[in-house]
């Protein structure tokens, strides 16, 4: 394909060793800084929110929260729910 301006990707590391998790995660970072718009669904949220510009949660099929991915990486909720911590 030449010149693609959007990516999708769905679950792109499930099931991956970790080193091959960051490598995935520095790639699609590259792709997106080559001027590629990328739409990822990945149920790793600490990878999803580390690359991602924007994100969204989804709850039973409904959007849960939304904001920039450094905000809800950082945020009390998201943080108990999906990461863990």
């Amino acid at each position: 394909m030449s010149a693609p301006r959007v990516l999708l990707l769905d679950e792109p590391t499930i099931g991956l060793a970790p080193a091959i998790v960051e490598r995935i995660a520095e790639l699609v970072t590259e792709i997106s800084r080559s001027g590629v718009d990328i739409l990822m669904v990945e149920q790793n949220a600490e990878t999803a929110l580390a690359i991602a510009d924007r994100a969204y949660i989804l709850e039973d099929g409904l959007v849960a929260a939304e904001d920039h991915a450094s905000i809800l990486a950082q945020s009390e909720r998201v943080r108990e729910s999906y990461l863990g911590m």
